[in-house]
């Protein structure tokens, strides 16, 4: 029996991408290799060098798929998941130069324009693919309690934000997704500003999403905990490079990660192969998460 993964005539909103490096463009790059329509919310601070990206073909070589195709997303759309509504945003951040000609930048904003440009429900699968923490760098002793929380609330709170706002637009038996980060369990010394706090928080979310947004709309809410890659963003937070050869020394498979590991992972959790799951952390980390002593010191090698 021949079984693959189909997702043909689904559509999916992959919040946060904002270029081809990160989980977030490999997971939309899986789903649509799945037959799935994807459009993306991006932060509007960078949605400008985005555009221009896709728009001179910058990024071509990474949007074509396996056929040949180039993936093309239906929409682009501002999202800064910080703002529940445009409301809740300060006048400062709507009247900046990167915000103030972008409409409405916020959660709710995002659902609206969906539903304005398809009817609801329209969507299929929701990606939470964003975290920020304003002083990630900070020990957690000199974290601030502004940091912290926004460290929670641009990271945590944000999916939260998403599946209530979205729960409606999803056509019944729907799939949210998230990544989360094994420091949600396990010590990650550099990872810092209360980040850690924010993703052990996003996978508390996940379990109790999964039971409510469940019961009030038959979707299902899972969680990759991915283990680390150099993209964009955790290039930013420093040690990343140190942590990729750790990874990949001690991993239970000691090979490195792949976005498209994750990509393939996701579209599997958002598929009908995985209907019976929900409420799940899945591991995509080559079985990192399952060792205790790193493998290098007792001298363990592949092969």
């Amino acid at each position: 029996m021949s079984m693959s993964i189909d997702l043909s005539g689904k559509r999916a909103f992959v919040a946060g991408v904002a270029d081809d490096g990160g989980f977030g463009f490999a997971i939309a790059k899986a789903l649509a290799e799945a037959g799935a329509s994807v459009c993306v919310g991006t932060w509007p601070p960078a949605l400008n060098i985005f555009e221009t990206l896709l728009r001179r073909g910058k990024i071509d070589e990474s949007l074509t798929l396996s056929d040949g195709s180039k993936m093309a997303f239906e929409k682009v759309l501002p999202l800064d998941a910080e703002y529940d509504t445009l409301e809740s945003a300060p006048a400062e951040v709507r009247e900046s130069r990167r915000y103030k000609d972008r409409g409405d930048f916020s959660i709710a904003g995002a659902a609206a324009a969906l539903e304005a440009e398809f009817g609801g429900p329209c969507l299929d699968i929701v990606v939470h693919s964003l975290a920020n923490g304003p002083e990630v760098k900070r020990p957690l002793l000199e974290t601030s309690r502004a940091g912290y929380l926004g460290a929670m609330s641009a990271s945590a709170y944000s999916f939260v934000s998403l599946v209530s706002h979205f729960g409606p637009l999803v056509r019944e038996g729907g799939s949210f997704v998230s990544l989360s980060y094994l420091a949600a369990e396990r010590v990650v010394p550099g990872y810092g500003g209360g980040m850690s706090s924010a993703k052990a928080a996003l996978e508390s979310d996940t379990r109790v999403l999964a039971f409510e947004a469940g019961r009030k709309w038959g979707h299902r809410v899972n969680a990759i905990s991915a283990g680390p890659y150099a993209s964009r963003a955790a290039t930013a937070i420093g040690l990343i490079g140190r942590m990729i050869d750790h990874y990949a020394k001690n991993a239970a498979r000691p090979r490195l990660l792949e976005a498209s590991d994750v990509g393939n992972a996701a579209a599997f959790l958002c598929s009908p192969l995985a209907d019976a799951i929900t409420g799940t952390v899945l591991y995509v980390d080559h079985g990192y998460h399952a060792m205790a002593v790193p493998a290098d010191l007792v001298g363990s090698e592949e092969g």
